[in-house]
């Protein structure tokens, strides 16, 4: 059983800094100081690979790889190959939102230069070297940093390339890697500093006391270096293109489903392989978190299979997953599962029965907790081995949440916190604290009191996602001396367990 803890909810993306996007630099120290001197001890992020279109971290492009855009500019310095002057060429950050189109501009070019200095030999290319032959990313940096430099050279996804390369003809992929040599290797450059900083960013956290939650995204891009390496995985016609995508069916957040357009799985061939890849996958994550959230872990059990080519999701069907299967292969490899399995939306007992075979925490959601009085996700539901929050990042704000009920519902929510609603998120804030969940992790915009403006994301909706950002003013002492009360009176605090 895992001992009472407390956290936060905060992208990397939305760490407050100088520059037009949060990434891995002194911003990511200052606020693990800020949350140890607030009595928490775990941070959980959002995935951390390379984005597709709209800039979400659930659209992977990669299974594996980084995020070059995580990568801090300031720690380049540090390493010598850029001068700091550079920094100040960067586009000034804008108040509360992330500019993905201008820093990936801009740092796009910073890191080239940092490469065009890259010194030919000392201790940082011997790290590189180090790294590109490590047994650890062999099974995919090769064929992501290949992919990484055909995009940057060809315009479309994978599927609109030369038939040769589409198909990776092996000849073709042979003179792609002639021609692309110097591409690629920036590429590795790119996922050298990633994960050089990534580890030296959770060193510092577990200087502090603070482990780190990770995430794992159920499906992958079509336009990915995965599918595109290993089409044998995924439910593909012989032309590359799926018959059926991923989506969900009708939710609290979407009457007509959600529509997400990920290619689905061969469950049959990964099985005959001993699920290999996702084996390595997880086994990857568990060198990068202390504890990963599997996204949409019904989908393991069964999943919706939506016809290509449909507007919205509500012609799909359920398919059967691999179930236990999976994570038992897995579990042989791991040993025990560090996991959070994210069962929200549509629950069945084959879920619930998925997820206490293998003795993984599920997730409660306070604001999932008050339409029903049988609700799981009540503050008052005696599940210890779970993991609370008010919301997560496809919430609503806790302030926003609560403005949008009607006077009704906004009474029952009062009566069943004891709230006069002056300060409803902090009063979901004590109610999550004061469950008999192991594990409370709450959004920091839950914990600065923000309304609907702070929200991560909209299920179902393209477009205007992910680009909250912090601001250093809301980090306030005041904050961090509430929290750290609470997690003492509750029995969270980090010295609570020693």
């Amino acid at each position: 059983m895992a001992v009472r803890s407390a956290g936060l909810l905060l992208h990397v993306t939305s760490l407050p800094g100088p520059l037009s996007v949060g990434d891995f630099g002194p911003s990511a120290v200052r606020f693990f100081e800020w949350a140890e001197s607030a009595g928490q001890s775990l941070w959980q992020v959002l995935p951390l690979h390379p984005t597709g279109s709209h800039d979400s971290p659930y659209g992977a492009t990669s299974a594996f790889a980084g995020n070059p855009l995580l990568i801090s500019p300031e720690r380049v310095v540090e390493d010598g190959l850029c001068a700091a002057k550079e920094l100040e060429q960067a586009p000034p950050p804008r108040d509360g939102t992330v500019d993905f189109a201008s820093a990936r501009d801009w740092k796009g070019k910073f890191l080239r230069r940092a490469w065009e200095r890259f010194p030919p030999d000392g201790r940082l290319r011997s790290e590189w070297e180090a790294f590109r032959d490590s047994p650890d990313v062999a099974g995919w940096l090769p064929e992501w940093t290949l992919f990484a430099a055909l995009h940057e050279t060809r315009p479309g996804s994978w599927s609109s390339w030369p038939s040769t390369l589409g198909r990776r003809d092996p000849s073709a992929i042979r003179e792609a890697k002639i021609e692309l040599a110097e591409e690629i290797a920036f590429q590795e450059f790119l996922q050298f500093l990633f994960y050089r900083q990534w580890s030296r960013v959770r060193e510092e956290a577990h200087r502090r006391g603070i482990g780190i939650i990770g995430d794992v995204p159920i499906y992958i891009s079509q336009d990915s270096a995965d599918v595109w390496s290993r089409p044998e995985l995924f439910a593909l016609r012989q032309d590359g293109r799926p018959d059926e995508v991923a989506g969900v069916p009708a939710d609290a957040f979407t009457p007509a489903g959600q529509l997400w357009g990920y290619p689905l799985y061969r469950w049959d061939r990964m099985e005959a392989d001993g699920f290999a890849w996702w084996v390595e996958r997880m086994k990857q994550s568990s060198r990068l978190f202390d504890l990963v959230r599997v996204d949409h872990f019904r989908a393991f059990a069964a999943y919706w299979a939506v016809p290509a080519g449909d507007s919205d999701a509500t012609r799909g069907h359920w398919k059967r997953g691999p179930g236990e299967k999976l994570w038992r292969s897995v579990e042989r490899s791991l040993g025990s599962l560090p996991i959070i399995a994210e069962d929200l939306g549509t629950i069945t007992p084959d879920v619930e029965q998925l997820r206490d075979a293998l003795g993984l925490p599920g997730m409660k959601v306070l604001q999932f907790g008050f339409s029903e009085e049988d609700s799981p996700h009540r503050p008052s539901q005696p599940v210890e081995n779970s993991v609370a929050y008010t919301g997560t990042h496809d919430n609503d704000t806790a302030r926003g949440w609560y403005a949008a009920l009607s006077a009704s519902e906004q009474a029952r929510v009062r009566s069943e916190l004891g709230s006069d609603g002056k300060e409803i998120e902090w009063d979901m804030i004590r109610a999550a604290y004061e469950s008999v969940s192991d594990r409370v992790v709450i959004p920091v915009q839950d914990v600065f009191g923000l309304d609907s403006d702070a929200r991560m994301n909209h299920p179902g909706r393209a477009e205007g996602n992910w680009t909250w950002r912090a601001s250093l003013r809301d980090f306030t002492p005041e904050r961090a001396e509430r929290l750290k009360r609470l997690a003492q009176a509750t029995g969270r605090m980090p010295s609570a367990r020693d």
